[in-house]
């Protein structure tokens, strides 16, 4: 007999929610099945998988809030990421890339045949799910997420004051505190440019963060230097700015 899959359910219609709960019964009987939790959207589902882990996660995409694609790149964040079955109305070429990066998904109105056929493809995580999920949701994500002391932790990206490169993590600097994320600052860029500036090769500021900008006369160590630094709305760092994207003061003084 196989070993029972944990399943999370996670849809903001209720009636969406009981048709899968309904056909996980229909489906037990050829792959043992433990329901783990439902919930109504992205930020309860992550909720739900810090205290009860899943093996595959039911996932609608079009919620409000954090929608589906947000959170599955989260849940590859945690120590065990579930596996991910969408389930979605998208058109054929959404079904087509899901299908390129091998990430299941099941039509509404969903069938017992397809979902089970779902269930019985779970296995790990497909690398570069991450990479592919990105790829899914061009309009960015409005969070981070950090793993921290156990679990992920969601930090706004509206309130992300600064992103900086160091070794192999970024600071993922805001008005209260600092966290650690590895990722790559040129990915951030690129999914986040339009809301940070970059200031040096290591270093993107948020626009709206800008306070102003001061000459600086020396660095951090008392040794002299030209050039400009930017001042943050409610962070104390004077953040140099590089000699190759000083054009940006005039940009900001025209703005």
């Amino acid at each position: 007999m196989p070993e029972a899959l944990r399943v999370l359910i996670v849809d903001d219609e209720a009636p969406a929610r009981s048709r899968l709960r309904d056909l996980l019964q229909d489906c037990a009987a050829s792959q043992p099945l433990e329901l783990v939790g439902e919930a109504a959207n992205g930020n309860e589902a992550l909720d739900l998988l810090e205290r009860n882990s899943a093996d595959v996660v039911l996932l609608d995409i079009r919620m409000p809030g954090m929608d589906g694609i947000e959170a599955a790149q989260h849940m590859q964040r945690l120590p065990r990421p579930p596996a991910v079955i969408f389930v979605t109305a998208y058109d054929s070429h959404a079904i087509q890339a899901f299908e390129v990066n091998a990430i299941d998904y099941l039509l509404k109105p969903v069938r017992a045949e397809r979902l089970l056929a779902a269930l019985l493809k779970v296995k790990a995580p497909v690398a570069g799910a991450v990479e592919a999920l990105r790829d899914l949701a061009p309009q960015g994500r409005v969070h981070l997420s950090v793993y921290e002391r156990g679990r992920v932790v969601l930090v706004p990206v509206e309130k992300i004051a600064y992103l900086r490169a160091e070794l192999k993590y970024v600071t993922v600097r805001t008005a209260e505190r600092e966290y650690l994320v590895e990722e790559s600052l040129s990915h951030l860029e690129q999914e986040f440019g339009q809301r940070f500036v970059r200031i040096h090769r290591n270093c993107l500021v948020a626009r709206a963060y800008v306070e102003g900008f001061e000459r600086q006369t020396q660095d951090d160590s008392g040794e002299a230097q030209s050039g400009w630094a930017v001042l943050l709305n409610g962070v104390a760092e004077r953040l140099p700015i590089s000699r190759r994207q000083q054009y940006i003061v005039k940009e900001f003084g025209r703005s």
